[in-house]
């Protein structure tokens, strides 16, 4: 076992579960993305953690009505939208059926069973389905393919919205969500306040305040869809 003053880490309940378990007494800063530290027992709660663990926390699943609202805002007449799907989406894809169901849309799941994933055929599927566009559920497991997905979207004209910036930096159309970069950067400011002398115990954890709209001007022009200003004035930047 690594000797360390702190461990800094982030990701799924399972990663910080590993962290907990390296060492007893090592401060952790973790950044706990899309499951609740306070449900899980690892902090005694945001505001006074109350034993080594603290950092950040953001619960993706809470964001995904907005997203399918955003995106039914930009393709009113869609009827069908394709949902990408994996074994760490199902509180968000919960939330997306409900809200499909409240916008009178039809929703047709790819469900992803196990890494390494077929998107060729993830896509063959969506278009069979006659999707007018493409929901992809906030996941790490997608990481790996972040250009992939955008350009075999591209190719089947599927309009995408994804849950953070960088899948729009790649080609994807839309995203809106937490801005992960800021997420890691106060992480590391609260790593530091601890390796300064700080108790992990005393240091509230955080959550995001901010949230981006972002879109993709290129893909849109490349996909013939029009952004309306209503929502280019909303949004965060917009890259061309």
């Amino acid at each position: 076992k690594l000797k360390c003053d702190a461990y800094f880490g982030g990701g799924a309940e399972v990663n910080l579960a590993t962290l907990t378990q390296a060492n007893r007494q090592t401060p952790i800063v973790f950044v706990a993305v899309d499951f609740d530290p306070v449900a899980s027992g690892d902090v005694a709660s945001l505001a006074r953690p109350g034993g080594r663990v603290t950092g950040v926390t953001a619960l993706q699943s809470a964001l995904p009505a907005k997203r399918l609202e955003l995106l039914n805002e930009l393709f009113p007449v869609m009827r069908k939208v394709a949902v990408f799907s994996n074994e760490q989406t199902a509180a968000q894809l919960a939330l997306v059926q409900g809200t499909a169901r409240r916008l009178g849309l039809a929703l047709h799941v790819v469900d992803f069973k196990r890494p390494p994933f077929d998107y060729q055929a993830g896509f063959a599927d969506a278009s069979r389905a006659k999707a007018d566009a493409l929901f992809v559920l906030g996941s790490g497991l997608w990481v790996p393919a972040r250009r992939l997905i955008p350009e075999l979207a591209l190719k089947a004209r599927l309009p995408t919205v994804f849950h953070q910036a960088q899948w729009v930096e790649t080609g994807g159309l839309m995203s809106y969500g937490f801005n992960f970069t800021k997420m890691w950067r106060r992480g590391a400011e609260m790593l530091a306040n601890i390796l300064r002398g700080a108790k992990p115990g005393d240091i509230p954890m955080e959550q995001p305040t901010e949230y981006e709209l972002v879109f993709n001007q290129k893909t849109a022009k490349a996909l013939g869809v029009k952004i309306p200003q209503s929502l280019l004035l909303r949004a965060d930047r917009v890259i061309e």
